[in-house]
């Protein structure tokens, strides 16, 4: 066992060294290709207009009350069917388990 354990030590050392030389010998990242001709662009462009947009306005409190309502609602019900979901698949497993006992 002494004489495996040795050789396995060698052979992951030797490995570990032929990927450190296989880095050093090679680039990590490959280098961009330059281009082959000149670098041909249109002066005509796209007309852009420059709009100026509204300021921003914090939500009322009516309106930061109906999405908390809202979100409450939606947690609630992603609750309540994941309860549901998880109730049954622990009855199928029970029933399952039963059924295995009494064979």
């Amino acid at each position: 066992m002494d004489g495996l354990t040795i050789r396995a030590v060698i052979i992951a050392g030797l490995a570990i060294t032929a990927l450190l030389l296989t880095g050093w010998r090679k680039p990590a990242r490959a280098e961009t290709r330059s281009p082959r001709g000149p670098l041909r662009r249109e002066s005509a462009g796209f007309a852009v207009e420059h709009i100026d947009a509204p300021a921003y306005r914090r939500p009322g409190p009516v309106r930061r009350l109906l999405a908390l309502a809202a979100s409450g609602g939606i947690g609630l019900l992603t609750g309540v069917l994941t309860a549901i979901v998880l109730s049954f698949a622990v009855a199928i497993a029970v029933i399952w388990l039963t059924n295995l006992l009494q064979r």
